[in-house]
């Protein structure tokens, strides 16, 4: 069943048609890569999906419902999440309240200045996954990037997502750190969560990712499983050729 359906989607910036038409759908408990070269038009999918822009044309579903309307705060209510190419923390903050302000926000949420045991307890878990259970209290802006990349990760994770979207997830980490994000994505799907990742790293993508999208200039190219993608001559010509 598809959790995320993309219809005849899309997004000009003034004369450049960043996606054109491009139709897919996500399968829920899936582990979809997306990929393609420097300016398919993955990023701007990825904004479109989480409400940062709104399509020219088309529609984006949400098990059904539209989204493609909404503000980015009610689709993430929704249950999508996600992570940017370039961390965002908040610098000032501690690595725990990092985590802890991508919960779930309700009404009498907004007259407390104190984080709730509940939450305080899932963002120390979430922590604890990524190896950053010491670090609660420090300031994130103080980490290394690569626990900036981590960090991210758990707070995608704090609100429990129904759909997560990973922006480049591999980028600027070393061999071992990504080894250990790859283990921490696999964990996190097995608990049945639905993922839609962008990534350059092809090797990454064609041992994780199963099925993939490829995107080329705004378009969908090709979409189906990976041993399909590896042999289409379409993907050869348009990524690997121009990587």
């Amino acid at each position: 069943m598809a959790l995320l359906e993309v219809t005849d989607v899309t997004r000009r910036f003034g004369g450049v048609t960043a996606v054109d038409r491009c139709s897919f759908a996500i399968r829920e408990g899936s582990l979809t890569g997306l990929i393609g070269p420097n300016g398919a038009g993955k990023t701007t999918m990825f904004n479109l999906i989480a409400g940062a822009l709104r399509p020219d044309r088309g529609q984006i579903r949400l098990s059904g419902q539209r989204i493609d309307r909404l503000r980015p705060h009610r689709i993430a209510r929704l249950g999508v999440s996600r992570t940017f190419q370039l961390t965002r923390e908040l610098a000032e903050l501690t690595v725990l309240e990092n985590v802890v302000v991508h919960a779930p926000v309700r009404a009498l949420d907004l007259l407390r200045t104190s984080i709730g045991d509940a939450e305080r307890a899932r963002a120390m878990n979430l922590l604890e996954m990524v190896g950053l259970t010491r670090l609660a209290d420090a300031p994130a802006g103080s980490l290394s990037y690569g626990q900036k990349k981590l960090l991210d990760l758990a707070g995608a994770l704090m609100p429990a997502p129904r759909l997560i979207l990973l922006d480049e997830p591999a980028a600027g980490v070393n061999p071992a750190l990504l080894d250990a994000i790859v283990g921490y994505i696999e964990h996190v799907h097995r608990t049945g969560a639905t993922f839609l990742i962008v990534e350059h790293n092809m090797e990454l993508v064609m041992s994780l990712c199963d099925p993939i999208i490829v995107m080329a200039h705004g378009k969908v190219l090709a979409q189906g499983p990976r041993d399909q993608i590896q042999g289409d001559p379409r993907v050869l010509d348009a990524y690997l050729g121009a990587a």
